[in-house]
């Protein structure tokens, strides 16, 4: 059950990327960069936050989730480049997918280590 977003989040990604849809203007271009970027960062957060439970302090697990979402990113490029009409597969939104993991797990790496160093201090 700890991961059922993360399936979800996985699942609604990809039918939005498939999706057929109609022209995005250039001027959208940078919004729909950022929007990459979100979409990403939580798609992360949701593979990483339940493993972070269980391994707080390692970082295989980041690596791992972060090259699965890349992977999963690109495999959403390729899919709209040639199985779409109306979708067109970018590096440009690679790069934003990436970028946007990463910041997701450097985010949870974050609360992560503040969790554990106020957990410290109650200890002592």
């Amino acid at each position: 059950m700890a991961f059922l977003p993360a399936v979800v989040l996985t699942a609604g990604i990809a039918i939005l990327s498939l999706m057929e849809s109609p022209y995005v203007p250039q001027a959208l271009s940078a919004k729909d960069k950022l929007i990459h970027g979100a979409m990403y960062m939580l798609l992360a957060i949701s593979w990483m936050a339940p493993v972070c439970r269980r391994l707080p302090s390692r970082i295989m697990p980041y690596i791992g989730v972060w090259t699965g979402v890349v992977l999963y990113g690109a495999l959403m490029e390729i899919l709209q480049r040639f199985c779409t009409l109306t979708r067109s597969g970018e590096m440009a939104d690679f790069y934003a997918d990436a970028i946007g993991a990463l910041l997701g797990l450097a985010l949870v790496a974050l609360l992560s280590f503040v969790n554990s160093r106020s957990t410290l201090n109650i200890k002592h």
